[in-house]
C-alpha cells in the first residue's frame, strides 16, 4: 500500500489522529465532531485563557454543550493544547482561523499564513492539511501551496492539500456540523479523495467539487447571496420610509408566493465573522483582474449606511417628542451581531454607539451575553434591563435576543427604535403604538 492509499485508508477507518487548528466558533465544534467520530483529536489554540478554559470543560458556545466537551475530553479522544509541536504527531490538520477585514477593507490573512507556516514546520510524510478558513479565490493554490512545499515535500506524494469551506452558524441548533452538508476540493484528485475520507467519517454529507479555487469560491458565493440580498431589502426599507409604507408588511405578504420569492429582513446593518467580510475577500480579487464587482459594492455600500440611518431615526424620534439628540440618553438592547448569541464581531450595534456618543448622546446597552466592551476607546458595562429602559429617553433594540421581554420594553421605554421587528408580535395600544418606530 502507498503512503497516499494509506493515509487515505487510515482516515477512512479512524485509525489517524487529526489536529485542528483554532478553537473559536468554527474549530471547537468540528474538533469535537472528530473526537465523536472515533479519532485521535489534538484542538490548537495560542490563545493560553482559552485553552485552560476548554480543558475545564468550558466551551463558551451556545450551541456546544459543556457535556459534549467534557465526555470527549474524559474519555481521551481529544485534548487541547496550546503549542504548535503536537502537529508532529498528527495525520491530519484542518485550520480553522480567522480571516478578517483590516482597517482599509482588504483581507487580513496573517492568521491563517502564520498557521501555514506552523505547519510547514511539523509537515511529513503522509499528511492532510484542509484549510477552512475563509480565503479568496486562489489562495490555496497560489499561496498555502508553495508555502508548505518550501518543506522540501511534493503535494499530491509527500503530503496532501484541500480547501473544504467551513458552514458554521453560531447559535443554530438545527444544522451543525454533522448535517451540514460539506464542500471539498484537493489540490489533486489524491488530495480530494483523502479530504473525503476524512470528513465522510463525520459529517452525513460530502460534496466534492473540481478545485481549491471552486470551492474557494463556493464559500463566497454563499455569503454574497445574503449579503447582496440584505442589502436589496435594506435599500427597500429606506424606500419604504420615503413612501410611508410598513417595511414587514410588504415582505409579510411577499413570501406568501409559493415560488421565485425568497424572505430576507432588513436591520441596522451586517455583522459576524462571515457576511460582512467575505464578499470584499471576493471584491479584492478581482480588482487584480480589472474588474469591478459592482453587485458587492453597491450592496457593501447599502448595508454600510444603515447604522447612520438608525441615528437619524433616533433623531427623527426625539424631534417628534420635542427632544434633542445631543444629550439624550439613549439605551442599546443587544450589542451582539446576531440573537442568542455573545459574538460583537463587526456588530453594527457597536457602529450605532459610536455615531450616538458623536452626536452628543449618553450611550448605555443592555445585553446580558456581553458583560463589557469597548467603542472608540470608550469602555462600557452590560446594564440591566429595567434599569437600562427605566433611565433612557430612547431604546435602539439592535439585537433581538429571545428572552428578553419585550412587552417590558414596550411598556417602560418612552421611545423604541425597533430595528429588527421584535415587537411586532404585541398587541400595542394606540399610545404604544406612537412610540414604536419600525426600520
Amino acid at each position: 500500500m502507498t503512503t497516499r492509499s494509506a493515509l487515505t485508508h487510515s482516515l477512512n477507518t479512524q485509525h489517524s489522529t487529526v489536529a485542528v487548528l483554532g478553537l473559536g466558533y468554527v474549530g471547537l465544534p468540528l474538533a469535537v465532531a472528530c473526537a465523536e467520530a472515533g479519532f485521535s483529536t489534538i484542538g490548537i489554540d495560542i490563545n493560553h485563557n482559552r485553552v485552560q478554559s476548554l480543558r475545564d470543560g468550558i466551551t463558551g458556545l451556545p450551541d456546544l454543550p459543556n457535556e459534549r466537551l467534557r465526555g470527549e475530553l474524559q474519555a481521551g479522544r481529544l485534548r487541547v493544547e496550546h503549542e504548535m509541536h503536537a502537529l508532529a504527531e498528527v495525520d491530519a490538520v484542518l485550520i480553522c482561523v480567522p480571516t478578517p477585514l483590516n482597517k482599509t477593507k482588504e483581507p487580513d490573512l496573517s492568521y491563517v499564513v502564520n498557521a501555514l507556516r506552523s505547519v510547514r514546520e511539523h509537515l511529513h510524510s503522509p499528511m492532510l492539511v484542509v484549510l477552512e478558513s475563509t480565503t479568496y479565490p486562489g489562495f490555496t493554490r497560489e499561496v498555502a501551496l508553495p508555502l508548505l512545499e518550501e518543506s522540501g515535500l511534493t503535494c499530491g506524494t509527500d503530503f496532501c492539500l484541500a480547501f473544504s469551506p467551513e458552514r458554521t452558524d453560531p447559535g443554530n441548533q438545527t444544522f451543525q456540523v454533522g448535517n451540514t452538508p460539506k464542500i471539498v476540493g484537493g489540490i489533486t484528485e489524491t488530495c480530494t479523495d483523502a479530504t473525503r475520507a476524512l470528513y465522510g467519517q463525520l459529517i452525513d454529507t460530502v460534496h466534492v467539487v473540481s478545485s481549491t479555487d471552486t470551492a474557494e469560491m463556493v464559500k463566497l458565493l454563499e455569503n454574497t447571496f445574503r449579503a447582496v440580498n440584505i442589502g436589496l431589502v435594506n435599500e427597500v426599507a429606506l424606500m419604504c420610509r420615503h413612501l410611508n409604507i410598513d417595511t414587514w408588511e410588504v415582505i409579510e405578504a411577499a413570501k406568501t408566493k409559493p415560488f421565485g420569492f425568497m424572505p430576507f429582513y432588513p436591520g441596522p446593518g451586517l455583522g459576524g465573522h462571515c457576511i460582512p467580510i467575505d464578499p470584499l475577500y471576493l471584491s479584492w480579487k478581482l480588482r487584480s483582474h480589472n474588474y469591478t464587482a459592482r453587485f458587492i459594492e453597491l450592496a457593501q455600500t447599502i448595508n454600510a449606511s444603515m447604522p447612520q440611518f438608525v441615528v437619524n431615526m433616533v433623531g427623527d424620534g426625539l424631534n417628534s417628542q420635542k427632544k434633542p439628540l445631543s444629550g439624550a440618553k439613549i439605551t442599546i438592547l443587544g450589542v451582539s451581531y446576531k440573537p442568542n448569541v455573545g459574538d460583537t464581531r463587526e456588530s453594527p450595534a457597536l457602529e450605532i454607539m459610536g455615531l450616538l456618543a458623536r452626536s452628543g448622546a449618553t450611550v448605555t446597552y443592555s445585553d446580558p451575553l456581553v458583560e463589557t466592551l469597548q467603542v472608540d476607546g470608550q469602555q462600557y458595562s452590560h446594564v440591566g434591563l429595567v434599569t437600562a429602559i427605566e433611565q433612557c429617553d430612547a431604546v435602539v433594540i439592535a439585537t433581538h435576543h429571545s428572552d428578553t421581554d419585550w412587552a417590558l420594553v414596550v411598556e417602560k421605554a418612552p421611545l423604541i427604535i425597533d430595528t429588527r421587528n421584535a415587537t411586532a408580535h404585541l398587541p400595542l395600544t394606540e399610545a404604544q403604538r406612537a412610540k414604536v418606530w419600525r426600520l
